[in-house]
């Protein structure tokens, strides 16, 4: 009896372990925003600020780590504040506001899209995702997934479409940028 009991006793752990290991895997192979494309040598400081309790939030900063920015994470009670003190059109609120060479960064902006706005350097005020949409980064849902838009705004408020994604047949995203920018090959 006691043989019987001790594989069952490993079977059951092989099995949790096999279970344990397609979740980290299945998690990190549907991330799509794992990987940046956009080759960019310039300073990638950003600071964050984000309500408390926000777990997205922490979230989409894991994206931007993985993408090479430094984080100076923001943590306040009142987000409403910062929005205030930044400008921030209300149309384009979502859930945290970020700063990077002067750029607003507001909602779940993937890093590729900021890299493009640093690269390109162009006369608006920053960038945003606004709400949060399913399976933008930081808020991915496994197979559920929006398409979204990333808007560009400007100091009087006024906006436009940055870059549009669209979940192909296949559901995987598929970047549709407006704003073009000059891709300059790495020197390294």
């Amino acid at each position: 009896m006691s043989g019987n009991a001790d594989n069952k006793m490993k079977l059951s752990q092989i099995l949790l372990l096999f279970i344990l290991l397609f979740t980290v895997f299945r998690s990190y192979a549907d991330n799509e925003w794992a990987r940046s494309y956009v080759p960019y040598e310039g300073s990638l400081d950003i600071k964050v600020y984000r309500n408390i309790s926000c777990n997205c939030c922490q979230k989409w900063m894991k994206h931007l780590k993985q993408n090479n920015f430094n984080i100076t994470d923001i943590p306040t009670n009142n987000l409403a504040y910062v929005n205030e003190q930044v400008h921030l059109p209300a149309k384009m609120k979502s859930s945290h506001t970020a700063i990077i060479n002067g750029y607003i960064i507001e909602g779940h902006v993937p890093a590729d899209d900021i890299k493009r706005l640093l690269l390109a350097k162009p006369d608006i005020r920053g960038l945003a995702v606004p709400r949060m949409p399913a399976g933008v980064p930081g808020a991915e849902r496994g197979e559920i997934k929006e398409s979204f838009i990333v808007f560009q705004f400007d100091k009087n408020g006024k906006y436009s479409i940055f870059n549009r994604y669209q979940v192909d047949k296949n559901n995987h995203y598929q970047a549709h940028p407006v704003t073009e920018v000059q891709l300059k090959p790495s020197q390294h």
